[in-house]
């Protein structure tokens, strides 16, 4: 609002007007002054209407873009809760993965960026955006599905999923594969990296243990075989045949190469945590950590 004010200018208050008296003015100002009155204000500059943290220009926020819409309907008093393995790409990553996601999305228009929702053709005109916003944020290996929960269970979900995760040794975490993922209602395609090899066993058994929380809260338990991964775009609709082709013909000509040999990133697991609405609570950090 000081931004605002400073660009066009303090305004008179009220009493002030009421205090004194407006000076004469002749017919030729008086014309000038009423036509710069009925004449509307210049847009204020876009870096004034961005907040803090904003991406930038607000050309990513295009208007009438598609938006995420929750799986489930909201209900007075329920919170939705997820239960995640943090992990960030490592920066040596970053400008490979990033070369995939531009060649990608030339082929798939309709992807956009995870939770941020910006259309991801944008960002790709600028690569140091592109590595920056879409790839420099916390993504999240899910262990259990995303569900509403009543307010007076989360005392009970945090406390119990924190005494059965609280012993949890450091480990790798490796992407091996780009895939394709479709969610229940096949409202949504994304594109993610997926655990194939190191870390699958690890994650498995901690799966487990939340399906185990879970069950005791009657929630449904997770997929029957998880395949842990994280999401990096998403689309509207069930893309799963066009875009699964085109991941297969980009991998088999990057620099990854076709083989599931190959590492496309590492992370190293830094612990479990669980959202429910908007507060985060910390399950567990590894045993390094403690």
């Amino acid at each position: 609002m000081e931004a605002l004010r400073a660009t066009y200018g303090e305004a008179s208050s009220d009493s002030d007007s009421e205090a004194s008296s407006p000076p004469t003015l002749s017919t030729k100002s008086k014309t000038q002054t009423e036509q710069t009155l009925s004449s509307p204000l210049p847009p204020p500059p876009l870096s004034l209407l961005d907040p803090p943290n904003a991406l930038g220009s607000l050309d990513y926020l295009q208007t009438g873009q598609p938006s995420r819409v929750r799986s489930f309907p909201h209900v007075e008093g329920n919170y939705a809760l997820h239960v995640y393995i943090p992990v960030y790409i490592p920066c040596t990553s970053k400008k490979e993965i990033g070369k995939f996601l531009k060649r990608v999305a030339t082929f798939v228009p309709g992807l956009h960026v995870v939770d941020i929702d910006v259309p991801l053709n944008i960002l790709c005109k600028e690569e140091d955006k592109l590595e920056q916003v879409a790839l420099g944020r916390e993504f999240h290996i899910s262990l259990g599905r995303t569900v509403p929960i009543r307010v007076h269970q989360i005392d009970s979900i945090v406390t119990i999923l924190r005494q059965k995760l609280q012993f949890q040794k450091r480990y790798w975490i490796d992407f091996n594969k780009w895939d394709v993922f479709v969610n229940d209602d096949h409202t949504r395609s994304f594109l993610s990296l997926e655990v194939i090899r190191g870390g699958l066993a690890e994650i498995t058994k901690q799966i487990e243990g939340v399906n185990e929380v879970y069950k005791l809260h009657n929630l449904p338990e997770f997929y029957k075989d998880p395949r842990p991964h994280i999401s990096l775009a998403w689309a509207l609709g069930d893309l799963s045949v066009p875009l699964k082709q085109v991941v297969k013909e980009e991998t088999r000509t990057s620099s990854f190469g076709g083989s599931l040999q190959n590492c496309i990133c590492t992370s190293k697991f830094g612990g479990i945590e669980c959202k429910i609405g908007k507060k985060t609570y910390k399950i567990c950090k590894s045993l390094d950590e403690l």
